[in-house]
């Protein structure tokens, strides 16, 4: 693919291409109801994402002409419940020197009454070289929004690459400062600190002194926060190998946990650093602390560098749905935001015990629905449900109690995806009551195991007619007990609109 191919901007498709691009789009089966998904093209990380006058926004990476990584814009979306979603429309476009190539990930954070947006603008030198910017726009209650005329941060300290970008800024008592994802001359991953007393007047205040020397080849997207009296920094890790059932995926994201960040010395005191999340399509989180005082998280439901079968549809990917956050014995625990509860439709429910066989309900199947599964007591080798099943297809989630081990598996979920290390995603745990929280929507499943002890995020893509629910308990008896809602629409195709 030659440059200018990559990097064209939207006004350089005509409107017979767009118009094209826009009927594909319609005519795909795989879009999703109640998930933010681009109107055409790519969709990657959530960018700056704030409670501000009233709403939730979210903005995110965009390339609106093709399923390729190519020019990123940052595109807008609103909601004053985190269900119900407009789409405004872009929000910064990468028009600017120190953005030409692209309006890269960054964060927002709200002062005098605006939206401030912090990112980082991608260039080229003439030999081709990158040349990151860490800038800022401005957003006002209305929703204009007005770019500073120079870059926050010109250059990158010395003893780290141009791999350096992802701005997270947040408000201490003191003053304002953000964290950046860099990579040191020495091609190791880590992330560095600068401070501000006015969001505009920055100072490198140094790395984060971390336990973590040799850990990845660069650290994206990171997020430093406190929640209950202990530091959080969510980041991800590019270059792992793979460890058992950790780290099976191209790159990951997850997060370290100890006592606060001293500001002095940048020094964090951690714990083991822990997967987020244990599906297949899952990376870029961004949190925020809302009006009530919640830290909700959404991330990219995809991954870099794959390919995935609405790629010939004209349009990639979505966004995973908005998450709070809590510790539980040193570990994040993730759960559905409670506004989700509005989209419940049609209620179904089932209580039975099944021995050494799988079973089916009239009433329960769906393509978009929520569901509550639990198994209890179990007295059994394993249990477990497949979703989405059809002649050929099934998404299977099943748990081995010698083993202690709960597997999601894709292997014959409908068209394939390309996924590096096979198609089951599998994790320890240690439990006799298993509870499987579903939210399965066209083309994904997000699991919630055990009220967010763990949580698999994945893309399927079944045909439409798989809609069938089966439950199984294997070598034993359980007693079953769900719970299941059909789901409204949520998301809209429409272009933005202020």
């Amino acid at each position: 693919m030659n440059r200018d191919q990559k990097y064209r901007r939207l006004e350089q498709a005509s409107p017979e291409e767009m118009a094209a691009l826009k009927k594909k789009v319609k005519e795909s089966p795989w879009r999703q109801t109640y998930h933010i998904q681009p109107i055409t093209g790519l969709l990657n990380d959530p960018n700056g994402f704030a409670y501000f006058a009233g709403e939730y926004h979210l903005f995110y990476q965009w390339f609106p002409l093709d399923t390729y990584h190519g020019l990123k814009y940052w595109y807008h979306t609103a909601s004053k419940d985190l269900v119900f979603w407009r789409n405004v429309g872009i929000a910064i476009e990468p028009e600017e020197p120190y953005d030409t190539l692209g309006a890269y990930s960054g964060s927002g954070i709200v002062k005098d009454g605006k939206l401030h947006l912090m990112y980082t603008g991608n260039t080229r030198d003439d030999d081709w070289n990158r040349q990151p910017f860490q800038c800022m726009a401005v957003m006002d209650s209305h929703g204009t929004v007005v770019k500073l005329k120079e870059p926050l941060i010109g250059y990158v300290p010395a003893g780290y690459t141009a791999h350096f970008r992802d701005p997270k800024v947040w408000r201490d008592e003191d003053m304002y400062r953000c964290i950046i994802g860099a990579q040191r001359e020495d091609l190791t991953g880590t992330a560095v600190i600068y401070e501000s007393p006015n969001l505009s007047t920055w100072r490198y205040a140094g790395e984060m002194k971390t336990l973590l020397d040799n850990f990845g080849f660069m650290w994206e997207c990171p997020d430093y926060f406190e929640l209950d009296g202990q530091g959080v920094l969510l980041f991800c890790p590019q270059g792992l190998q793979p460890q058992g059932d950790r780290f099976r995926n191209i790159y990951q994201s997850g997060y370290i946990v100890g006592k606060p960040l001293d500001r002095d010395t940048l020094d964090f005191d951690h714990g083991v650093f822990h997967e987020l999340d244990r599906g297949f399509d899952f990376y870029a989180p961004q949190t925020m602390e809302d009006d009530q005082g919640r830290r909700i998280l959404v991330a990219w439901m995809g991954q870099p560098e794959i390919g995935y079968p609405t790629d010939s549809h004209g349009w990639a990917h979505c966004l995973t749905l908005p998450r709070t956050l809590e510790l539980r014995s040193g570990k994040l625990v993730q759960q559905p935001v409670v506004e989700l509860q509005k989209l419940r439709g049609t209620r179904r429910e089932v209580q039975d015990t099944l021995t050494s066989e799988m079973k089916a309900y009239e009433g329960l199947r769906g393509q978009a629905f929520e569901m509550i599964c639990e198994f209890n007591p179990v007295n059994a080798e394993g249990v477990g449900l497949e979703i989405r099943t059809g002649e050929m297809e099934r998404t299977v989630i099943r748990y081995d109690i010698d083993r202690q081990r709960l597997t999601l598996d894709r292997s014959f979920s409908g068209e394939k995806i390309d996924s590096r290390y096979g198609p089951t995603r599998s994790c320890r745990l240690v439990s006799r009551h298993i509870k499987l929280h579903l939210f399965v929507d066209i083309s994904s499943v997000e699991l919630f195991v055990n009220d967010g002890e763990e949580v698999f995020t994945s893309r399927i893509f079944p045909h439409p007619d798989s809609q069938g629910i089966r439950f199984f308990v294997n070598n034993g008896s359980a007693g079953l007990k769900v719970v299941k809602w059909d789901l409204a629409r949520a998301v809209n195709d429409m272009e933005g609109n202020e």
